[in-house]
């Protein structure tokens, strides 16, 4: 589970989302929890060769590690790790949304507006950034993948596996809240028609990283596979489309985000708000963005979907820039 972007309700759906191609009819069912059995068994160790099922037969099994240790900040949620340009997230808006409307100025990054088809749900939405109604979910959740195997990840390991395209899918944000830091066994999408390339994906992800399953989880993924035999491995060398890349993309100005304040009323004597005159002193750190408006904090930034802002950038701060490299709300 990642919070990308957050509201307190989902929009309203514009229409079913397409389904996979896959025949519905080998799709795990609402009773997966309760199917194992004498065909789970005699499939074990015997899945075909580049299947799901077989790379699930390749993941070591044993219990959860425990929690010590974990913070999600230490996967570098966001981080530009393909260096791009462009933060993750918009990443992930610009390769899983269609019909994209990217905002001016902003190097092909900002996702301002587009449709969801929307996997997990299995309905399409319409995507506003203002209404912030999309996630971004970890398929396997960070907090899940430290208990299996993370913990020992270096910290570039870390970075890669929190910024993965293969592990990363823009859904509605009550379902990403509602999955939780949850396994297989604790919660497969309710668009049962898209269960066994969940469950391929998060394989996929667990063997790309060398991450075990517990018992229980595995079981679970062998109900939803016991669905779909032949379901293909998946891909584990997924990229992020370029800057301005995406589907039937076009691009239009915004209005300042209600985030940022005018660098003039920051070094107003009266009137201001404390965190404002805060900053008075040093009103530099808008004017060094070459900007006339700067972000308020990080907070701001990222729900405009701006982090990182770099130096030069319109929203850059020096006050938001803590270890001065330029990159700011990393």
């Amino acid at each position: 589970m990642d919070t990308a972007s957050s509201s307190t309700a989902d929009p309203t759906p514009t229409r079913e989302a397409p389904k996979p191609s896959a025949d519905p009819s080998t799709s795990a069912t609402s009773d997966d929890t309760d199917e194992a059995g004498e065909e789970d068994e005699g499939r074990a160790g015997s899945a075909a060769t580049g299947t799901a099922s077989a790379m699930l037969d390749e993941l070591t099994v044993k219990g959860r590690a425990p929690k010590t240790g974990y913070d999600g900040d230490l996967f570098k949620w966001r981080a530009d790790t393909d260096h791009n340009g462009c933060d993750t997230r918009n990443d992930v808006l610009r390769r899983d949304l269609t019909t994209i409307t990217l905002k001016a100025g902003t190097h092909g990054c900002i996702v301002l507006a587009g449709t969801l088809d929307d996997p997990y749900a299995g309905e399409t939405y319409d995507f506003d950034r203002s209404a912030n109604a999309v996630d971004i979910d970890h398929v396997v959740a960070r907090s899940n993948a430290w208990q299996t195997g993370a913990f020992k990840f270096d910290d570039e390991t870390l970075k890669e596996f929190g910024n993965d395209p293969l592990n990363l899918l823009a859904v509605s944000s009550s379902l990403n809240r509602q999955k939780g830091d949850g396994d297989a066994a604790t919660w497969l999408p309710p668009n049962k028609s898209y269960r066994c390339e969940y469950v391929a994906r998060q394989i996929a992800v667990k063997h790309k990283y060398e991450l075990w399953v517990v018992p229980a989880e595995k079981s679970a993924m062998e109900r939803v596979l016991a669905k779909c035999d032949d379901q293909p491995a998946f891909a584990e060398d997924v990229d992020w489309p370029g800057p301005g890349d995406g589907d039937n993309v076009t691009t239009k100005e915004e209005t300042r985000p209600a985030g940022q304040k005018s660098s003039s009323s920051g070094s107003s004597s009266s009137g201001t708000s404390s965190g404002t005159s805060g900053r008075s002193s040093s009103g530099s750190s808008g004017g060094s963005s070459n900007s006339s408006t700067f972000f308020e904090n990080c907070t701001a930034a990222r729900e405009a979907g701006a982090a990182p802002v770099r130096q030069g950038d319109p929203g850059y701060g020096s006050h938001l820039d803590r270890d001065s490299d330029g990159i700011a709300c990393e």
